[in-house]
């Protein structure tokens, strides 16, 4: 992909069982016992209760989009309406490219205060010139915009890219829709886990098993891939470079090995092995070698995530009875209670910023969603669904995506952080299962 920013003067040129086949089955199971070896929808989003601290926001078509292979404003829409942040005006009758002046006063008339308009043109070598501009409608202002030539497969990476513009122009922050995540798909015997753009769409796959894959957990640089698999009758832990397909063994002791969780700086992970008994969490070079017990506990220890600081670690454990959230250093020493509000709190994920955990807590006998303020201590449920999975933070730590059941099947869906705003993700056919959202992308 070729990419020109341009403000404000455009330039032309080119640019072994299917019962742990999801890690919270896997984790009732740990805790109960001692340790032993269709396609869905397109994008849709829920709102309910939402202020007016949404950016009203105008895409019109681009110019030639109608006889282009991907509608670039409708998947911009999508990702931006996605965030919680926007809502989109009606603009489709609007005849606006790249170099028009809009007249601000209808667009005002409208209730926009932002405007994006472009055009798309097909190339005589066939790859297409995606072109579009950015204003501020309120302060009839020329925010800048971006030109790209591609080929016709990255068409949707272009849109993403052109929403993260949008996004971070008009929030001042960063946006996500043009990182990647992962997921793991059950289809009659068949396990596949997938990389996929950050709405479920363009999915490629990374590894199909007849046993169960769980677990996959992204390298801080986005290049790797650390999941468990099930394909040797035990769970291993993998490290699988996501350009290349090729994978190593990191972890395959004695026992259960599962898990698996990244330290910030990429170097070792932290894994939950059962070779010494009880699972335990430990740490492990990323290229595998001898394991470090990081404490020792008379309960199960398990489902390791490292602080963004990387100078301590986030598990559960049932070691005061019933699994609960916990917090220890990477010396080790004493561990410290996290959670309180519940009996049964698991599958723990810390923001980028630290400033929320996310968890799956069980409220008379559903398991649902919640999310806890780290400064405060307050916790929030976000979700009204009873079989919630796995929540993994965007990198920008606005949204989340977790695994849930919708119509008889496991869906993907993103929340914001209130809960008001939920999205379906599109996904390969069959239960779509263990999100994982991985790091902003380097281009």
């Amino acid at each position: 992909m070729t990419t020109h920013s341009f403000s404000p003067v455009f330039s032309p040129n080119t640019l072994s069982s299917s019962g742990a086949a999801t890690s919270r089955r896997s984790l009732l199971a740990l805790l109960a016992a001692a340790p032993a070896a269709p396609a869905l929808a397109q994008f849709r989003v829920e709102i309910a209760g939402v202020g007016l601290r949404q950016i009203p926001i105008a895409l019109p078509a681009l110019r030639g989009e109608g006889a282009a292979p991907q509608k670039i404003a409708q998947i911009v829409q999508a990702d931006l309406e996605r965030s919680g942040l926007f809502r989109g005006v009606e603009a489709q009758d609007a005849q606006l490219d790249e170099n028009s002046v809009p007249d601000m006063a209808q667009w005002r008339q409208r209730s926009a205060d932002a405007l994006s308009c472009g055009s798309i043109t097909r190339l005589a070598d066939g790859r297409f010139d995606v072109r579009f501009r950015l204003w501020d409608v309120v302060k009839a202002q020329d925010l800048g915009g971006q030109g790209f030539v591609v080929v016709q497969g990255d068409l949707r990476l272009v849109a993403h890219r052109i929403a993260d513009f949008i996004y971070e122009k008009l929030t001042g922050e960063r946006g996500v829709f043009s990182t990647r995540i992962a997921y793991v798909t059950k289809a009659g015997g068949r396990y596949v886990l997938w990389v996929a753009d950050a709405d479920g769409e363009n999915a490629q796959s990374a590894l199909a098993s007849t046993e169960p894959i769980i677990s996959p957990a992204w390298s801080p640089n986005g290049t790797q891939l650390a999941y468990v698999s099930f394909e040797s009758r035990k769970p291993v832990v993998y490290v699988h470079d996501v350009a290349s397909g090729q994978r190593r063994v990191v972890a395959n002791f004695r026992g259960s090995n599962s898990a698996p969780a990244w330290s910030p700086d990429g170097s070792q992970l932290a894994v939950t092995l059962s070779r010494d008994g009880l699972s335990q969490i430990y740490l492990i070079s990323a290229e595998g070698g001898q394991p470090r017990r990081l404490m020792q506990s008379s309960g199960i220890d398990t489902e390791p995530v490292f602080a963004p600081d990387g100078q301590s670690l986030y598990f559960v454990s049932d070691r005061g009875g019933a699994p609960q959230i916990y917090k220890v250093g990477l010396g080790g020493g004493g561990a410290q209670r996290i959670t309180f509000s519940g009996g049964y709190n698991i599958s723990p994920s810390i923001s980028p910023d630290g400033k929320w955990l996310a968890y799956i807590s069980r409220v008379g006998g559903a398991f649902k969603l919640h999310v806890m303020d780290m400064g405060t201590g307050d916790v929030t449920a976000l979700t009204e669904t009873a079989d919630d999975e796995s929540p993994s933070f965007a990198p920008n730590s606005r949204l989340l995506v977790y695994a849930t059941r919708q119509g008889g099947g496991e869906a993907l869906m993103t929340t914001t952080l209130d809960g008001k705003i939920k999205a379906r993700l599109a996904g390969k056919g069959g239960d779509l299962r263990e999100p994982a959202w991985g790091p902003f992308q380097k281009y």
